[in-house]
């Protein structure tokens, strides 16, 4: 059978009741074209490569198809002329060389301290070695340089090097400074090898999630071409809007079908869930998450499936840690290119991770000033992000402790305003005590703010920020609940305030009951020490 090569110009045909093959966690070029699944033509980008240059650098969140790319870089090196045919490629490459092709995968190993690290990155050599044999050297770095100028030797052909996930085992131990400059000073000498053996080397490609400062691979190698902002690369990775408008119309149609809705609203939740990436200047080409999207596809459901993948636990810490206004997540962050590019490790200063890792993205480019405006992508990110930091600011020390947010909307919905109050109070007594009074003040600002927020993932639900209005508003089927909160004030003040600030206006024509709830939290007692209905 002819493997299914999709692109935006490409015709096919689907049997009624016939569901495609969708390659979730593939990343096997060869595997998803052997075996018949759905694949979005991504090797135009190939060529593009190889007619501009020889070392290359790609930064992109995980589960986004770095690997995949990297996997397609492997087979047309390789040669593999069978993999390809009827994809973009095919028609413009007529030699199909077979290169001595170098593919280190950083995803797997083990990197929990410097012996396991050494193994594991000896243990990825050793495997070229029994193809190209062994000149004797002892240093993981000299052994590299052998193999880079046997494999040329032997086979006339210049060498390929592949690196995928060059970051993971930096990104693995956080915050153990020690072993990170250990790691750092291996990673030096190991990735200064590809500048020094250039005559031997054809091309050069390497992933990752961030461009760390002051690692060898981005100073010792000053010639490599970081193509993470490149426009012409926007969609190298992930799906594009238009990518899903023509290749996965089967899917979006089953998808309206068992939902019980429209193709456009199907398309619109698509969107407001798994779509907003912008990964250069050009922020008009949208670019989906494509574990998420495909996950979505597969399971015929609007679920949160990216998140569920792993967090950096340090990340979500680092935010707590330095008092991070949460706030600016919605509102955007303008910051210069350089914070987008690159990360020091000894940093604490989120917002390069969390646009690099991928809970920000490019929403604004302003050329003027040269400066982009971040901010958060979707829907899925966002709320997987507040649920995870939701018991970090509720005063647990771990981001483990599972806080139902559906117990707060059952109450709310249910009328039982005191439930919904107690529940909260039972969580902060629940909490270790901190023994910094003046942010555990404000992690109990940022815990109920998220909890309006998260609330806001299945009903109408407004947290305000500005000034002038209530903090909170809640729209249910026959009622309006407008809250304010006041600290070490009292729950009265904050009824009075919502009176004589005329907070009620935007829904006196609404046709619901309004609700006005009071409350007062008291930093002495640490809790919610009253609250009114009004």
């Amino acid at each position: 059978m002819r493997p299914l090569a999709l692109s935006g110009k490409m015709a096919y045909t689907v049997r009624m009741g016939e569901r495609r093959k969708l390659p979730i966690g593939i990343q096997t070029f060869e595997d998803i074209r052997k075996n018949n699944y759905v694949y979005v033509d991504k090797t135009e980008f190939v060529g593009n490569l190889m007619d501009n240059g020889k070392p290359y650098f790609l930064s992109r969140p995980r589960r986004f198809g770095k690997s995949l790319f990297l996997s397609t870089l492997r087979s047309y090196f390789e040669g593999r002329k069978d993999l390809f045919e009827g994809l973009a490629i095919f028609k413009s490459e007529t030699e199909w060389k077979q290169y001595p092709v170098f593919h280190l995968d950083f995803n797997v190993g083990d990197y929990t301290n410097e012996e396991r690290f050494r193994d594991s990155l000896g243990k990825k050599l050793s495997d070229y070695e029994k193809i190209y044999g062994s000149g004797g050297a002892k240093t993981l770095a000299d052994r590299f340089s052998d193999l880079l100028r046997t494999a040329h030797e032997k086979t006339g052909l210049q060498a390929v090097v592949l690196v995928d996930e060059y970051d993971k085992p930096l990104l693995n131990i956080m915050g153990n400074e020690p072993l990170l400059d250990t790691y750092r000073a291996i990673l030096k000498s190991f990735y200064g090898v590809l500048k020094g053996e250039d005559a031997h080397i054809r091309f050069i490609f390497i992933t990752g999630v961030t461009r760390f400062d002051k690692v060898s691979i981005f100073s010792d190698l000053n010639n490599l071409n970081d193509i993470s902002l490149g426009e012409a690369f926007t969609g190298i990775c992930g799906i594009t809007q238009e990518e899903l408008d023509s290749c996965f119309i089967p899917e979006i149609e089953r998808m309206s079908e068992k939902n019980k809705i429209s193709k456009e609203e199907c398309l619109s939740l698509l969107k407001k869930n798994y779509d907003g990436y912008h990964f250069s200047k050009d922020t008009k080409t949208d670019v989906y998450n494509p574990f998420s999207l495909l996950k979505s596809f597969s399971e015929l459901d609007f679920g949160s499936y990216w998140f569920s993948t792993g967090t950096p636990t340090f990340l979500t810490r680092m935010m707590l840690d330095i008092q991070f206004d949460y706030k600016t997540l919605e509102e955007g962050i303008d910051v210069d290119s350089r914070s987008l590019e690159e990360y020091r490790l000894n940093s604490s200063e989120p917002v390069p991770l969390l646009y690099q890792t991928g809970y920000l993205t490019i929403k604004e480019y302003e050329k003027e000033f040269e400066s982009y405006t971040i901010a958060l992508p979707n829907e899925e990110v966002k709320y997987g992000l507040y649920k995870r930091l939701l018991p970090l600011y509720a005063g647990f020390p771990n981001d483990d402790k599972k806080i139902e947010i559906v117990s707060f909307l059952k109450e709310i919905r249910a009328g039982k305003v005191d439930e919904f109050m107690e529940r909260i109070n039972n969580i902060f007594a629940s909490a270790p005590q901190p023994t910094n009074q003046k942010q555990y003040e404000l992690n109990c600002q940022a815990f109920v703010w998220l909890i309006f927020k998260l609330m806001g993932e299945f009903i109408l639900c407004e947290v305000q920020n500005g000034k002038g209005r209530s903090d909170a508003v809640v729209w249910e089927k026959d009622i309006i609940y407008v809250f304010e909160f006041k600290m070490d004030g009292s729950a009265k003040d904050a009824l009075e305030q919502i009176d004589s600030k005329d907070y009620l206006i935007p829904y006196k024509n609404d046709g619901r009951r309004i609700v006005k709830i009071g409350v007062n939290y008291s930093s002495t007692d640490r809790q919610l020490t009253e609250w009114m209905v009004g």
